[in-house]
């Protein structure tokens, strides 16, 4: 959420920046009209309440003189009456305020490339040249079914469309991937591990920007005001809400791995094969909270963490610096990690990288001390996929496939499968 102090010191600003996202004008119009009607009211309201001081006291003065107060209570209980309406008042303007703010984008930071869509973004790096085929490669999907290492008939027998079940070596593999980036993460990068809940209240939702902007793509406990995780950024970032953090202990990081639920309505047609678009996928996270001076620093350390784990795997990649028409709702400045899928020639995205500032922190009130005098400040939190692991099975599946039709397990995975170099039927 951002700082309506901030809003009302720089407007022409903000409009350029929200214009900039591709984002309309007519909430934060909105805005600035229900923000002035607050402030006036309030003003109202403290002149009314200087009133009732003037007028409590000459009630005093007129029955310490024995004198008829009568009129002067009536007109202490009038200003009364109006200072509560006015309140109220000012609470309705709160509400609408906080409502408006809810929906208006994060601002992008200076160094963020201006662009309308994903055409717009930049490349930054690539890491390893695609791997040249002797023959033609298959999609990861015909792959995985051959080998049965992912059933998706079963999965939509189950639950539905774009639900699948890992059997056999499929299921191995993706532990295998999921327990290979936490280790990487924590043994080697100094996140610390959270197992986190895969069901969240709404504050939380809200308090990461979920909602109510993006309410259609949630998962809703009927009856009920939960949700499950659409990534596990949402209860890891909630995991200091409404505390107060010592800056020396910032920055703080964590890695953890958890089921993601989307519906991803505005997706309907896109990937509905294979394991790119599932409505459950699997991800290891990395959330950041950190100090306002420190936080770029740290949105370069927490990319590279996630493209070691690609290197680690020898899997061809490149970074991207996303434009302003295109990053996230909560972001100020975001990196998208793209991995080479050969049945496509192409790459498709498998990190992305945000620093929002203080934006989710506002939202759900995460704050420091610099010291015990000085005031406390809102902490800047970072997140990032590090990474997607049903992505990264499907890149994997199709980088290292064989002639012969198996895959070969990358050196690095092979602890994790008992030393298996190689899957087949």
């Amino acid at each position: 959420m951002l700082d309506m102090r901030l809003l009302r010191q720089d407007k022409t600003h903000l409009l350029q920046a929200l214009h900039a996202r591709g984002a309309t004008t007519t909430e934060l119009d909105q805005l600035f009209v229900a923000d002035a009607q607050r402030r006036a009211t309030m003003q109202q309201c403290e002149t009314l309440k200087h009133t009732r001081n003037t007028v409590s006291q000459r009630v005093a003065v007129s029955k310490k003189a024995n004198e008829d107060a009568t009129v002067w209570i009536e007109k202490m209980r009038e200003v009364g009456d109006e200072i509560q309406r006015l309140d109220e008042h000012i609470r309705q303007l709160d509400a609408t305020c906080e409502a408006l703010l809810l929906h208006l984008p994060n601002i992008p930071h200076a160094s963020v490339p201006f662009g309308k869509s994903a055409h717009d973004n930049v490349e930054i790096r690539r890491h390893y040249e695609p791997h040249t085929f002797s023959f033609e490669p298959q999609p990861h999907w015909e792959i995985a079914q051959r080998l049965c290492l992912v059933d998706a008939e079963a999965g939509s027998r189950v639950t539905g469309s774009r639900f699948v079940f890992y059997r056999g070596w499929g299921a191995r593999l993706e532990r295998a991937l999921a327990n290979f980036m936490l280790d990487m993460h924590t043994l080697e990068h100094g996140y610390e591990p959270l197992t986190p809940p895969m069901i969240v209240h709404r504050h939380s939702m809200v308090g990461t920007g979920q909602l109510p902007k993006f309410a259609e793509d949630a998962f809703q406990i009927a009856d009920n005001d939960y949700f499950l995780v659409p990534t596990a950024e949402v209860p890891v970032t909630n995991f200091y809400r409404d505390q107060m953090l010592l800056a020396t202990d910032l920055p703080k990081m964590f890695t953890a791995y958890s089921g993601c639920f989307r519906q991803e309505a505005g997706a309907a047609g896109r990937d509905t094969r294979g394991l790119i678009r599932l409505h459950q996928f699997h991800k290891v996270e990395l959330v950041a909270f950190a100090l306002p001076e420190q936080s770029y620093d740290v949105l370069e350390r927490m990319t590279n963490h996630a493209e070691n784990v690609l290197k680690r795997l020898g899997l061809p990649y490149r970074v991207l610096a996303l434009c302003t028409g295109d990053m996230g709702f909560t972001a100020t400045k975001t990196y998208d990690i793209e991995v080479w899928f050969p049945s496509a020639n192409g790459y498709r995205e498998i990190s992305s990288v945000s620093n929002t500032e203080a934006f989710q922190a506002r939202r759900a009130n995460i704050r420091f001390r610099r010291s015990p005098k000085e005031k406390p400040e809102f902490v800047h939190t970072l997140n990032g996929s590090g990474l997607a692991v049903d992505r990264t099975m499907a890149a994997l599946i199709e980088n290292y496939q064989e002639e012969d039709g198996s895959i070969m397990v990358p050196e690095a995975l092979r602890p994790y499968l008992g030393g298996v170099q190689k899957i087949s039927i």
